[in-house]
């Protein structure tokens, strides 16, 4: 009499497990990435808080945007990467990066980047 057996064999566990160590390490080494963003965003709203309708000048900008990364200890993008535009009204203060981080082997997880606040003069 034949029975049967129902369940997952070694060789399938094995494999599924590692698939999952996969994408565990691939979350693990993205969320301080994201973390970092999360002070980006935070950083340019702080700064358009700030200054809004103060009559700011780019080299104001500029430096408040220094000095709140140096506070926040952002390090993937520095404060000469953000761009800051003189709109008609406004200034948009726009960081736009990607972030690369080595995951294995000659691999890497590449994340793109881009926020933007207008400064009201």
């Amino acid at each position: 009499m034949m029975r049967n057996e129902k369940g997952v064999t070694l060789i399938g566990f094995l494999i599924m497990a590692v698939f999952l160590g996969l994408f565990a390490l691939a979350i693990i080494k993205l969320v301080p990435v994201y973390l970092e963003f999360g002070k980006v965003e935070t950083t340019l709203s702080k700064v358009k808080t700030e200054l809004d309708n103060k009559s700011p000048t780019i080299q104001e900008i500029s430096r408040s945007v220094e000095r709140r990364f140096d506070i926040e200890d952002v390090r993937r993008i520095s404060f000469k990467d953000v761009k800051i535009t003189r709109e008609p009204r406004s200034f948009r203060v726009q960081a736009q990066y990607e972030a690369r981080v080595y995951y294995i082997a000659n691999i890497y997880l590449v994340a793109v980047f881009d926020t933007s606040v207008d400064i009201q003069r």
